[in-house]
């Protein structure tokens, strides 16, 4: 008579192994040892009669049995090293927006580090954006990625400066909407920089630039060398109600002009009438800057030497968005429905008939000349240096 130790809670390996122990005695075994040998492996593994003598009775395995689901096809110790390289470069790009960017992103890899296999490339360029949020979830976890309203209403102008009427056009270029981002942290108090965000509606083309404390003068000039550099005319100016936009040098620049320059602002309190703007505040300048507060003067031209070279041919040349295409009601619901494929606002102004050749000739000189992997370098090193301006100026304030 044997005595049986019962194992609680056995894991699954550990009833493999109790299996392949006993299962060459049982088959050589007659009938009244295969009995004995039956309840000895129902005691120990926990299993029932007739569980175990299928078991005992099949061939052996040499392999555990596949997972279920589907086939595994993107091998994460050969995909996720590209697919990480890419997606940091890019300033993490959403899942739905990386597989439109990978054609270009990966020809500028590739030139940095070694020719991928063309069946691999062919693959990875084929990925779904379920399966991308599948292989970077690990890597989204160790990368992980505040705000006051500094808007002060300018009231001598708003009655002159008409409310839009109407959705925004986004069929032709030349549509523009400003807004700006104050960098204050956690007090509007005293005087601190802010950021200019310029959009263009049609093709996403946005610009940014810094200023000292909103004044009208300084708006006013970088809308003066925003004009002579972007790729498109301007057609119609689109603000909200602050005091840096409704002021008499900007109404007379715009109005003062040959052909007058159509002027809108937004409805007090309805700030999604500036939305193709206010969303660009937070990927352009608050993902770039954060929100500490920068009090200092000499932080302008630090900023804006990163806005008009790097940030600018990195965000419109490499950074594709979806654009919105129409709106339908159904049963009562706002269905939206977008692009079936994002494009960067470089690739749109290409694409568009009213974009002059010799404009598109100098877009895509300047594109071939653009690595987005070393724009990016470029990009941390001069944060580097202007975080660094930043706390030696602390600093300097902070002593008696």
């Amino acid at each position: 008579m044997f005595v049986v130790t019962e194992l609680p809670n056995m894991s699954l390996s550990a009833k493999r192994e109790a299996l392949a122990r006993i299962h060459g005695r049982y088959q050589r075994a007659g009938r009244p040892h295969k009995q004995r040998i039956l309840d000895e492996f129902c005691a120990t593994c926990g299993y029932h009669r007739k569980a175990a003598l299928r078991l005992l009775n099949r061939p052996l395995r040499s392999e555990p049995p596949r997972r279920s689901g589907p086939k595994l096809i993107y091998d994460p110790v050969t995909v996720l090293p590209v697919l990480k390289a890419v997606w940091l470069a890019s300033d993490q790009l959403c899942s739905k927006l990386l597989p439109a960017a990978l054609p270009e992103w990966l020809e500028h890899y590739e030139r940095r580090t070694a020719p991928l296999p063309e069946a691999f490339k062919k693959k990875l360029l084929g990925i779904s954006p379920a399966q991308i949020d599948r292989l970077l979830r690990p890597v989204r976890v160790r990368h992980p990625r505040k705000g006051l309203s500094a808007t002060r209403p300018g009231t001598l102008l708003r009655h002159t400066v008409p409310t839009r009427s109407g959705p925004p056009d986004t069929l032709r270029p030349g549509s523009v909407e400003a807004d700006t981002v104050a960098h204050c942290d956690d007090s509007t108090e005293g005087d601190y920089v802010n950021s200019l965000t310029f959009t263009e509606l049609f093709s996403g083309w946005t610009e940014n630039r810094a200023v000292w404390n909103k004044s009208g003068e300084a708006v006013l000039a970088q809308l003066r060398e925003l004009e002579t550099t972007v790729p498109y005319t301007m057609q119609n100016f689109h603000t909200d109600n602050g005091g840096e936009f409704l002021n008499w040098a900007l109404h007379r620049h715009l109005t003062g002009r040959p052909v007058k320059l159509p002027w809108t602002r937004s409805r007090a309190y309805r700030k999604n009438d500036n939305a193709h703007c206010e969303q660009k505040n937070w990927t352009h300048v608050r993902q770039l800057f954060g929100h500490d507060r920068f009090g200092h003067p000499e932080l302008v031209p630090v900023m804006n030497d990163l806005y008009a070279q790097e940030w600018s041919q990195f965000t419109n040349h490499f950074k594709p968005t979806f654009k919105l295409v129409k709106r339908e009601k159904r049963q009562g619901k706002t269905k939206r429905i977008y692009e079936a494929q994002p494009q960067t606002p470089y690739q749109r102004l290409l694409a568009c008939p009213d974009i002059p050749e010799a404009t598109k000739a100098k877009l895509r000189t300047a594109h071939a000349l653009l690595d987005p992997f070393a724009l990016k370098k470029n990009i941390e090193l001069k944060l580097q240096k202007f975080f660094t301006v930043l706390g030696n100026l602390n600093r300097e304030a902070t002593m008696p």
